[in-house]
């Protein structure tokens, strides 16, 4: 019998920073890392937010019957107007304030979920409220504001993911 070797993934997490304190609770949302390979190598989608105009990936909050990647695919979809093969892998976490209109600032720990783009739509759900624009992994990096989340783009590889080939 052959012998199969195991691959193993090594995450580095850096530390979060998440700013609550003991009155406010933290929550969590699903980010897309919505990715393609081309000719002058891999590329990431940022999409800006609607109220500072940010550079962001695509999140939002968990929804009853979806798994964490379903909803990173969904809102990849609403925001940035992509659809793709999404994978059940937690490429790590990055923390936030989320800004809310009648109510504190609230600390939000994102949960990033890889999403090979197959399609990219010229209409989406949020086409008139948003930008997207696609970036190297060093740009895409340099280009948001998140340690943690710095660290994800810079080092994310496709050939990390599982199932058929990224």
């Amino acid at each position: 019998m052959k012998r199969r070797r195991m691959s193993h993934v090594r995450l580095h997490q850096l530390p979060l920073s998440i700013a609550a304190s003991a009155k406010r609770e933290s929550r969590s949302q699903f980010a897309a890392l919505p990715f393609r390979v081309v000719d002058d190598g891999l590329q990431i989608l940022l999409v800006t937010s609607r109220r500072t105009r940010r550079w962001i990936l695509p999140k939002g909050w968990p929804e009853h019957g979806l798994t964490p990647a379903e909803c990173a695919a969904k809102e990849a979809w609403e925001e940035g107007g992509v659809e793709g093969k999404g994978y059940d892998m937690c490429l790590g976490v990055y923390s936030f304030e989320k800004f809310q209109q009648h109510a504190p600032d609230l600390p939000v720990v994102g949960l990033v979920y890889p999403l090979k783009v197959k399609k990219v739509r010229r209409t989406w759900p949020e086409a008139k409220e948003r930008r997207r624009k696609w970036f190297s992994p060093k740009k895409a990096a340099a280009t948001v504001q998140q340690p943690e989340l710095k660290r994800i783009l810079k080092t994310f590889d496709p050939k990390v993911l599982k199932g058929p080939r990224a």
